[in-house]
């Protein structure tokens, strides 16, 4: 099972291809000056001391390498000269910095050169490295040059000597895991089993007795007591991978490492890791993921406190974390063919990850609450500027998560939205073509067009908010004849439509897109009495600009409490309406709520009888574009 590459899937619909678009224009170009003028391409100073002006940072080579992934994605499908030179110009710079023994570390070799790999825990050495071998891959392939990916192998064969259990090999791995899943892409690309063995020797020695950890901190001269975050759950390092049941700790680093073991299972047929993975996935979706599919749910530790503690006004919810999800979902399908897997990357994609991007490209939320008081707005950059460079390289390889093709030559559709496609199956070429306005409409059609006839099974995605107890939820017609008993059909959510296939055959998909209520699990205690709406794959959000009402009972009191709080949905249904005119065009819902009105309430702290409520028009809108228009409340959930 392998998903169709990126670059022979096409979008041509009017949600993802304008944003790819924007990306390729204008995200990526921005990105690239303001790692220019911040130190972190084309202005390297390796002539610098420790304690001059803006060194670089240990997190810097992370930046340009998702940075030069993404440029190398875009370069890949749309040419461009210049962006081709840039990519040129850092890869040049890192050869020839790179040190004999293969290492290359900006940070260490200008700040601290004597303290190389002292800290894997905290400093991000082998992060570093992974980002920057998985733009070397990327680059290769995208051009065929190899002067990063010569640099790279030089750097991961330095890693695969220094680390591991041989004789003279220091027992370590990193504090924020990535380096396993470039081993893994490196070894897959170059077809060299070492790096995927160090990839392995890096998950199974994670956690181990007596801890690395310790005892580099010792050799360093510091107690291992004194570590700030007091646990090792917070690196997942608490207790070896395989003995992991619950997801602890930083987010991010969570599922980068998740994705690695999704990797390895599938790779070595490995039983025993495969279950972890679905274990801990299990504990995730069950127990710590929001409704937009954002994990991590404190600032502290960029991560997890405990079981169903889910505040919305506090979510953490980074979008590296989302999109380290969107990668671990798209392994856990490959690996077990479920479509839970591919349920939560349409359900990251069209929220919790795009939420962490305006419309225009140029600015970025690291955390994605589900309700603001006002102030939280999307910023042109971080200082930790892990967030931008990572969602510029999933928008430029977005069409790699719509298709996979399995041994059997069946094809997989896993994705809903316009494209074009072309790739092989069973020798032959085969063109597929979506026609749809998904995410805004819930018809589609596909167009098979094989080279000559040929037979295959198609694999429909049947998404879970479809409600199959409604006998009108989905309807599937293959040429003006319409298939019947389509949800008994249904298995771990795909339908599979067996046939010889001529050209030009058609699919049309039919699934109802009502409005739904989303209610939380009762120990959630953040969203008793509360709901959410959802349309299809897309969470709504209520804006205070779309509400007139609430700025003007917040007039005059700059310490009002949060006003959108006071609106209900009681039992009225609102109603889908599309809006073109409205940020790059979206369906909104609309209709009547209640505001429960502080008017004639006095001067009392309290009283006996509650608030009087009044009918006011509400508007919902997509929460993947809220706070792209004037700043203001926001709020997913709503009090019933």
């Amino acid at each position: 099972m392998k998903p169709v590459p990126f670059t022979q899937v096409t979008f041509t619909d009017q949600f993802w291809l304008p944003r790819q678009v924007t990306n390729r224009e204008v995200t990526i170009p921005a990105q690239h000056e303001v790692m220019r003028r911040t130190g972190r391409v084309g202005m390297w100073n390796w002539a610098l001391k420790p304690n001059e002006f803006n060194p670089p940072h240990r997190f810097w080579d992370s930046d340009v390498g998702k940075w030069v992934e993404a440029a190398s994605y875009s370069l890949a499908t749309h040419y461009d000269a210049e962006l081709d030179g840039q990519i040129d110009a850092i890869a040049n710079h890192i050869s020839r910095a790179q040190l004999a023994d293969g290492y290359f570390n900006s940070h260490y070799q200008n700040v601290k050169p004597h303290l190389r790999w002292s800290n894997l825990r905290d400093d991000h050495e082998l992060y570093c490295a992974g980002h920057l071998i998985e733009a070397a891959v990327a680059h290769h392939a995208a051009t065929g040059k190899r002067t990063l990916l010569n640099a790279m192998l030089r750097y991961a064969d330095h890693i695969d000597r220094k680390f591991g259990r041989g004789a003279g090999q220091w027992r370590g791995y990193c504090g924020h895991p990535e380096i396993e899943l470039a081993l893994i892409r490196l070894g897959q690309h170059v077809g060299e089993p070492r790096y995927l063995k160090l990839a392995q020797y890096f998950v199974d020695e994670r956690g181990q007795l007596p801890h690395y950890y310790d005892f580099e901190a010792r050799r360093r001269g510091h107690d291992p007591r004194d570590y700030w975050a007091k646990t090792y759950e917070y690196v997942q390092a608490h207790k070896p991978v395989r003995q992991q049941t619950e997801v602890t700790g930083h987010a991010v680093r969570g599922v980068y490492l998740y994705s690695a073991m999704a990797d390895l299972a599938l790779l070595n047929g490995d039983a025993e890791l495969r279950q972890t993975c679905q274990t801990l996935w299990q504990h995730l979706m069950s127990k710590r993921m929001y409704a937009t599919a954002g994990i991590g749910t404190s600032a502290h530790n960029e991560g997890y406190t405990s079981d169903y503690d889910l505040p919305d006004d506090t979510a953490y919810a980074e979008t590296c974390a989302a999109i380290g999800l969107i990668f671990w979902a798209q392994r856990m399908f490959h690996l077990t063919r479920d479509g839970q897997y591919t349920d939560i990357i349409e359900k990251a994609l069209y929220n919790g990850f795009l939420s962490g991007i305006s419309l225009d490209g140029t600015e970025y939320f690291y955390e994605n609450p589900l309700a603001s008081r006002g102030p939280h707005r999307r910023q042109a950059w971080f200082d930790c500027a892990c967030c931008p460079p990572n969602i510029a390289r999933l928008l430029a390889s977005l069409g790699g998560y719509v298709y996979s093709v399995d041994e059997s030559s069946d094809v997989w559709v896993h994705l809903y939205a316009q494209n074009t496609a072309h790739f092989q199956v069973a020798g032959v070429e085969l063109g597929l073509a979506q026609r749809t306005d998904y995410p805004w409409d819930g018809a589609m059609t596909l167009t098979v067009q094989p080279a000559h006839a040929l037979r295959f099974a198609l694999y429909l995605r049947i998404p879970a908010w479809c409600d199959l107890a409604n006998a009108d939820a989905v309807r599937v017609i293959i040429n003006q004849t319409e298939v019947e008993h389509v949800p008994s059909n249904i298995h771990k959510g795909y339908l599979r439509i067996d046939r010889e296939w001529q050209t030009g055959d058609t699919v049309a998909l039919r699934l109802a897109m009502p409005v739904q209520h989303i209610h939380a699990h009762p120990h959630a205690r953040q969203m008793l009495g509360r709901a959410a709406l959802q349309r299809g794959p897309v969470i709504y959000a209520f804006e205070q600009v779309d509400h007139p009402e609430i700025s003007a009972a917040k007039a005059g009191n700059a310490n009002a409490p949060l006003m959108l709080d006071r609106i209900s949905l009681g039992d009225v249904a609102l109603q889908p309406e599309y809006r073109p005119d409205w940020l790059g065009g979206v369906t909104v819902l609309r209709g009547d709520g209640w505001l429960a009105d502080d008017a004639d309430w006095g001067a009392a702290l309290y009283r006996s009888a509650p608030a009087q409520r009044r009918k006011i028009a509400l508007t919902a809108v997509p929460y993947c574009v809220w706070a792209n228009r004037a700043q203001g409340e926001m709020r997913v959930w709503m009090r019933l």
